[in-house]
């Protein structure tokens, strides 16, 4: 049951992705910002806890996970080191994740040639 519910939660959020990709204007740039904020606007509510708990890995493994952990690093590092852990605290928590988007990046434009939408 936790595989269906991985792929069910995974797949949704997968769908409203490409639905905005195939029926907007929006770049698929802005689209990565508009994910990983809501995960980030989420996470400080704690309702992205309540949809990792039903989704498992198919809500852990999308772009709103990623504004979830910089939330949720945020909000730890202000609780220990005050107003300065705003700015220190998504660094810490998503460190690991910035530096695989950008090596992927990277990788990726090397191999691809990259489009704009008209």
């Amino acid at each position: 049951m936790e595989y269906i519910s991985a792929f069910v939660v995974g797949g949704i959020i997968c769908v409203i992705g490409q639905i905005l990709i195939d029926t907007t204007k929006l770049t698929p740039g802005r689209i990565l910002v508009a994910f990983v904020t809501i995960g980030a606007i989420c996470g400080a509510f704690g309702w992205y806890d309540k949809l990792i708990e039903i989704g498992g890995a198919g809500a852990t493994i999308p772009l709103p996970s990623f504004g979830n952990a910089l939330a949720k690093a945020a909000i730890k590092e202000v609780k220990e080191i005050g107003f300065w852990g705003a700015f220190t605290g998504g660094i810490k928590g998503g460190a690991a994740g910035i530096t695989a988007s950008i090596f992927f990046g990277y990788l990726a434009s090397l191999i691809f040639n990259p489009k704009t939408k008209k």
